[in-house]
């Protein structure tokens, strides 16, 4: 039997009501409420309990089954997914992912620039200031990732100490600015000389890479981030559904 996970939703919130529900559902499977193989509530239960229209509930749903939190398998219902050690493909931070494997950050760079190809991203002004950031992630004394991100000027009094001990969304929501919608990018190529003197890698090794542009519920700038990983050490976990 389904369990079900308390939800408490705030309509005078200008965050959709699905990403509420979705955040909640997520927090119950990360803090072990919900455990991998436990069936799912059904979407007509759900949104009959939280009085939740079903298109709703059925895309918050879907944002879980996105994410690889939620396995949709015809004939059987919906149950939540075995747990990965790799990164899931969302809205997070991999210094949070990273945790128990003793991570930690040296910062590269911290300084404010002006990028008109960034700011179009991001739909800025051209001559916008940016907080342009570049960070080294370890996990233990292995170099993982090179992290360069973007942050639009209300994100900008964030510190190169900060980044030395947190991950760049937990201290940005700490500040009240919270990405719920991002257009992601996930590809390969040859490691820059940047990035093979960081990495420690070999010419010829790849690495993996991500861009995003990131917005919050009123389709504000939240940041744009170009990471790259050492392909032999780091997957990015994608669910496919049919729908």
């Amino acid at each position: 039997m389904a369990l079900q996970v308390a939800v408490t939703i705030d309509r005078s919130s200008p965050v959709p009501l699905y990403h509420q529900l979705a955040e909640q559902l997520r927090a119950a499977i990360d803090d072990g409420r919900l455990q991998p193989g436990d069936p799912f509530e059904n979407e007509i239960a759900l949104a009959a309990r939280l009085d939740l229209s079903r298109p709703t509930v059925r895309r918050a749903i879907a944002e879980l089954v996105s994410q690889g939190l939620l396995l949709r398998r015809r004939g059987l219902g919906t149950t939540v997914a075995n747990r990965k050690v790799h990164r899931r493909a969302g809205l997070t931070s991999l210094y949070d992912d990273l945790a128990g494997r003793h991570p930690s950050t040296v910062v590269l760079g911290h300084e404010l620039v002006r990028d008109e190809r960034i700011a179009a991203e991001l739909d800025l002004p051209p001559d916008v200031d940016l907080l342009s950031i570049v960070r080294l992630r370890l996990a233990g004394d292995q170099p993982l990732a090179l992290l360069r991100n973007w942050l639009p000027p209300r994100s900008a009094g964030v510190t190169r100490e900060e980044l030395t001990s947190h991950g760049l969304y937990p201290l940005l929501r700490a500040r009240g600015v919270r990405a719920v919608v991002a257009h992601q990018e996930i590809g390969a190529r040859t490691p820059t000389a940047f990035e093979r003197r960081h990495l420690g890698l070999k010419a010829t090794e790849p690495v993996l890479t991500m861009t995003r542009s990131a917005f919050d519920a009123a389709g504000v700038a939240v940041e744009y981030g170009d990471h790259s990983y050492r392909a032999r050490d780091y997957t990015i976990d994608v669910t496919i559904d049919e729908r």
